[in-house]
Parts: structure tokens; sequence; C-alpha cells
């Protein structure tokens, strides 16, 4: 049975109510994430719970504000973000604001808006935010092949909840292009959340080339980020004799501190053609410039594996 010219508007309304479809693409009304933040003017370094990994800024002292947002969904699920922010990212907040008194402040990003309202106490602030989404901003990541929809995640906000992670650690559309530019491989979106943590870039993939590794992909990066390995330390390796050390053998001397002092040392001891393997031992078990010289006040011509061996207890050192 047909439908009246009189029915048909409300008809056609519902439908639009639903779903809006502009080309291929199939837009679903999202809804606003809402919960409670927490701010303190003390500078620290914060855990972001929800993605499970460290959040780390280069903001310090009075130019920034830690600031925590939870979101409860239910007593066994919660999601946390926190993370240090720059005063001038903090529209309608000032140092001098955070000191007593009623709030209400912006963090605008290209991922949304976040909408804070709440009081601070002798520098601490506490209230209630809302995350309004910006829908342009899934549309545009999607154009450029990072899908906010596919997660591991189980809950049906897992879309929203991306995107409120994306828009408190700015991850932009600008990072997307300028990693799309250069040889990193497939990426997702969890890619492009590293990448914004750890500030990897095509920059910092360049430096690396120029310094011999020119085929790292995004998990080498991030790794060298955590470890901090730039040009400067692999020069540093290299000035130590290791020039032909891979990628994971900086990465092995980065955990282990194994330094040009630390190395000048052990050849002051006459230990001048040490592998990297054996540095590493040094420094696995400890062995320095002190115990070196009773090892070797009872055996001249100790070697690396029996001062190991003293160390863990196989071999007994009469004056140790």
């Amino acid at each position: 049975m047909q439908k009246s010219l009189a029915e048909l508007p409300k008809f056609l309304f519902s439908i639009v109510f639903i779903v809006i479809v502009i080309g291929s693409y199939v837009i679903v009304a999202q809804t606003p994430i809402t919960g409670e933040w927490k701010a303190d003017t003390r500078p620290e370094r914060s855990k972001n719970t929800h993605s499970d990994v460290d959040v780390r800024s280069d903001k310090k002292g009075g130019d920034s504000l830690h600031i925590s947002f939870e979101r409860s969904r239910g007593e066994k699920n919660r999601s946390q973000h926190g993370s240090s922010f720059a005063y001038s990212d903090l529209q309608g907040l000032t140092p001098e604001q955070t000191q007593n008194g009623r709030v209400s402040f912006r963090l605008v990003r290209e991922a949304g808006t976040v909408e804070c309202e709440g009081t601070f106490v002798n520098g601490k602030g506490t209230g209630t935010f809302t995350f309004i989404p910006d829908q342009a901003y899934l549309s545009a990541m999607n154009a450029r092949g990072f899908d906010f929809a596919k997660s591991n995640s189980r809950h049906e906000d897992a879309v929203e909840e991306r995107q409120f992670s994306a828009a408190l650690l700015n991850v932009t559309t600008a990072l997307a292009d300028d990693l799309r530019s250069v040889d990193l491989g497939p990426l997702d979106v969890d890619d492009l959340f590293k990448a914004s943590i750890f500030k990897v870039d095509s920059k910092f993939m360049a430096e690396m080339k120029a310094s011999g590794f020119p085929d790292l992909k995004m998990e080498d990066l991030v790794k060298a980020r955590i470890f901090k390995i730039d040009a400067d330390y692999v020069r540093q390796v290299h000035q130590m004799g290791f020039s032909d050390k891979g990628f994971e053998g900086l990465v092995k001397f980065r955990i282990f501190k194994v330094t040009p002092e630390f190395l000048n040392e052990l050849r002051a001891q006459g230990f001048d053609n040490l592998s990297a393997e054996e540095i590493v031992k040094f420094r696995i078990f400890n062995i320095d410039p002190d115990f070196i010289r009773k090892a070797k006040a009872e055996d001249p011509g100790v070697t690396v594996e029996q001062m190991v061996q003293m160390k863990i207890g196989v071999r007994k050192m009469k004056t140790y």
C-alpha cells in the first residue's frame, strides 16, 4: 500500500535519522563521550591505562598541566587517559586559574573537542568533561587508509573511544600523510597512536636511514625512541669500534648501558679486543673495574668467561 504525500516527509525523516548516506560512506551518528577529569599542576609522567603505554610530554614545569580523563562504563569497565598538555592548547584556562576557583576550558583537536567544567583548589582540579567527535575526521582518515572501526576492542563504542584517544594524543591527518610518504609498510590506526606518542615521523626515519639503517619499520623506530637510539648514539657506537653492529645490537647496548666511558674503563684494565657480546656480559653480570682488578690479582690471565663464573659462584675467587 502506497504512502500518501502527507505521510512521506515523516517516513523519510525516520530513515534519515538512522543513517546519512554521502557518496559511498555511511555515517552513523556518534554519541559524545562523557566522564570525569583530574588535573595537577605538578609536572609528572603518566601512564595511559586505556592503551597501556607511557605517554611522554616534552612540556616541563609551569608550561603544562597534567590531566587525567576517566570514563566509567560499570564497576569493572573503566578507561583512563593521562598526559600533560600545554596551556596554549587549553582554551579558556591559564596557570593562574589553576590555583583556586571554577573553570571552563576546551581542548580543540582535529579529531574532536573536549569540553571541561570543574574546580581547582591549590593547583589540583576535578570536574566533568564531554568529548564531541568531529565526523569529518573519520572520513579523512578513512580516505588515507586508516579505518578507526578496525579494532580488537569488544566495546560497542570502540570507534568513539579510539577517536577520543586520537584527540588527546593529537593524532592528525598531517601525521598520517607524513607516515604514508615514506616506505614503512602497511600501517593501521594503532601505528598512528605509536607514532604520536613516541614522536616517530619521516624526519626521524630519514635520520636513522642516514645513520646506516635504511630498512627500519614502525616497530623498529618505536623501539629506537623507547631506548633513545638516534644518530648521535649510532655515531658513539661507531666511535667505540663497532660500526658493524646491527640495529638489535644497538638496542642491546642501550639496554645494558654500554657507553664509551664504560668501554674505556675496560680497556684501562687491559681488555682491548672485547667483542660486543663480551662487553654486554660485563654489564649483565656487573663486572666492574674493581672486580676486574681483584680477579687479575689472583690470575693475570683471567678471561671474561672465568670472571662471569666467579660472579655467579661457579668459580671461587680467593681474594674476593
